[in-house]
């Protein structure tokens, strides 16, 4: 088991299967890639500490935080950030949310266990956990593994939402991978991601994502 293990953690054919398992996971059901990085943890007897689940200081003072910050975020986002890029005001692959009370309970299921929980799990936990390992934890090291996963996170929006999705989630990625990096923890970027795609779902329930996108931007 013990060999299983030490396999699982390096970068042979073992540990590289493993990792385009975990990746082609949410291709089945999300947020299956996420629950295979727990059991990938479990298998290479890798401590869940590693990969960011150490309980934060206070659930209430990261509920607090990362709710608003999430909101805020994505508000700025609409508002400013997607505007410069030239991104339509629109998100035209989900803009079939509009006024679909009966399509929010499985988009909300999948923006806050499929995003906030699994990607922050794949993204951030895994993938600096694997990283880290290669290039180290320096801080040159961790500012590379910011970056390389906040690309890694932009080109898996490319196939559902194309190039508007790829620039959200680069910017996004550099943020929630930043806050990971300082804290060493899960639990804030986790809050703030649902609280991101929830805030992107309601805008565009209620109808509201071209007065944001042109509230600065005429």
């Amino acid at each position: 088991m013990k060999d299983v293990a030490a396999q699982l953690r390096g970068f042979g054919p073992v540990g590289l299967l493993a990792l385009l398992i975990i990746l082609a996971g949410n291709l089945v059901v999300v947020p299956l890639s996420a629950v295979l990085v727990l059991v990938w943890a479990q298998l290479s007897q890798t401590p869940l500490q590693t990969l960011g689940f150490a309980a934060p200081r206070s659930w209430t003072r990261t509920l607090a935080i990362g709710i608003p910050f999430g909101v805020a975020l994505k508000l700025i986002m609409k508002a400013i950030v997607m505007p410069l890029f030239g991104a339509p005001e629109i998100n035209a692959r989900y803009h079939y949310l509009a006024g679909n009370a009966a399509a929010l309970p499985w988009m909300l299921y999948a923006v806050v266990l499929g995003a906030g929980f699994g990607e922050e799990t794949v993204f951030r936990g895994f993938f600096f956990e694997r990283l880290g390992k290669l290039l180290g934890t320096r801080p040159a090291a961790l500012a590379a593994t910011v970056v390389l996963t906040s690309g890694l996170f932009a080109l898996a929006h490319y196939r559902d939402q194309g190039l508007p999705g790829v620039q959200q989630a680069a910017v996004a990625g550099l943020v929630f991978g930043t806050v990971f990096a300082v804290t060493g923890r899960l639990w804030l970027p986790m809050v703030a991601h649902a609280a991101f795609d929830v805030t992107a779902v309601a805008l565009i329930y209620w109808g509201w994502e071209s007065a944001v996108a042109h509230f600065l931007f005429r």
